[in-house]
């Protein structure tokens, strides 16, 4: 039997969301489900993105919106925008009418995860409000839960939540992911194969 295919869809900025990309890839390959790491469209010039000091990520192949139907799954990742997803992951969403019009991705799971300059960036409102793509669309938002511990507790500054798995950047992109925040990802990759494979036939 086939195993059931997960795409993971980025917008990164500094590479922060590449580094949580990659655990949660890690976590949905541990449980057997072949991942695909993909990015969006970026929309900004190169030369606004120079003066941003953005990262470039070539090696990560740029996914259409109508290739979404080709997964059993997605979890898209992005830094907040004012509470919501970034111009260009809108503009991937601005596209998909045709799969709206056709209901081309209802009964598919979605995930997401974020991240914010600061701890209180809006980590819970960003996922929040993506989630209304998903609800249009038909897919199944799969939470992270609260089934890992590493959520939990004030021992330590982090990113993430029971809505997804979170980093943070600080304004300028010093702050690097952390191992807990690695952790989270993973877990979530897990989670979200777990509840994949759960009606995977």
């Amino acid at each position: 039997m086939s195993k059931p295919v997960v795409y993971v869809v980025i917008h990164s900025l500094w590479g922060h969301i590449k580094t949580v990309a990659e655990s949660v890839v890690e976590g949905l390959e541990a449980q057997g489900v072949e991942a695909k790491l993909f990015r969006v469209q970026e929309t900004l010039s190169e030369e606004v993105l120079g003066k941003m000091h953005a990262a470039t990520f070539d090696a990560i192949p740029i996914l259409a919106p109508q290739d979404l139907t080709k997964a059993d799954g997605f979890i898209f990742g992005f830094g907040t925008r004012f509470g919501g997803a970034p111009a260009q992951v809108k503009a991937f969403w601005d596209a998909t009418g045709g799969l709206w019009a056709s209901q081309a991705l209802a009964g598919k799971y979605g995930g997401v995860f974020t991240s914010t300059g600061t701890q209180h960036g809006g980590q819970e409102i960003t996922i929040s409000n993506f989630i209304s793509h998903y609800v249009h669309h038909g897919v199944l938002f799969v939470p992270l839960g609260y089934g890992t511990p590493l959520i939990s507790g004030v021992d330590e500054v982090f990113g993430g939540g029971p809505w997804g798995a979170g980093t943070l950047s600080d304004g300028n992109g010093s702050r690097q992911v952390s191992q807990r925040e690695k952790d989270i990802a993973k877990y979530q990759g897990e989670s979200f194969a777990k509840a994949l494979k759960k009606t995977f036939h």
